[in-house]
């Protein structure tokens, strides 16, 4: 069986570059991996191919090879949000909104991640979380609020009630 997914071509760059993904996942899973303008999966096990395809898409969206490795637990899951759909097509808007969730010096993004125990890429016209389901509900929702013009308090305030334990 055979699966192509396609990534930004700077991505695959990276991909090109530094083998460290492809390594790690020929080691944990019986897959072969091609890159060209996109990237070939080749297996014979259909979850297999699914978990690499979840990897790949990480990598794509902005995650380091690490972070796109806790895919491959079963309990870690990949959520990708459109800023577009906040925004409209007004590319000022895109960024603006970005730069909310980002916060000042990363200060709301980090805040995110700590309380909501997930980790967040903002890459392109998306903002992404890795985590556990349950964690990334709260993230999400933390992400929409900031997306919708809910003031920073207000979410750091919702981020502290519900603290993972």
């Amino acid at each position: 069986m055979i699966e192509h997914i396609a990534i930004p071509e700077e991505r695959i760059k990276i991909l090109r570059n530094d083998r460290k993904l492809e390594n790690e996942l020929k080691k944990f899973l019986n897959i072969k991996l091609k890159i060209n303008d996109d990237i070939s999966i080749e297996g014979e096990d259909s979850i297999q191919l699914l978990r690499t395809k979840e990897v790949i898409k990480a990598f794509g969206r902005g995650f380091d090879a690490n972070s796109s490795l806790n895919l491959l637990d079963e309990d870690y899951f990949l959520e990708t949000i459109e800023v577009k759909a906040f925004a409209g097509k007004s590319r000022e808007r895109q960024i603006t909104l970005k730069g909310r969730v980002i916060g000042k010096e990363g200060k709301t993004k980090k805040m995110i991640e700590k309380y909501a125990e997930v980790q967040i890429a903002i890459y392109g016209k998306t903002i992404s979380i890795i985590g556990k389901w349950e964690n990334i509900r709260i993230a999400r929702e933390a992400i929409e609020m900031l997306l919708s013009g809910c003031k920073h308090n207000t979410v750091y305030r919702f981020l502290k009630e519900q603290k993972v334990v």
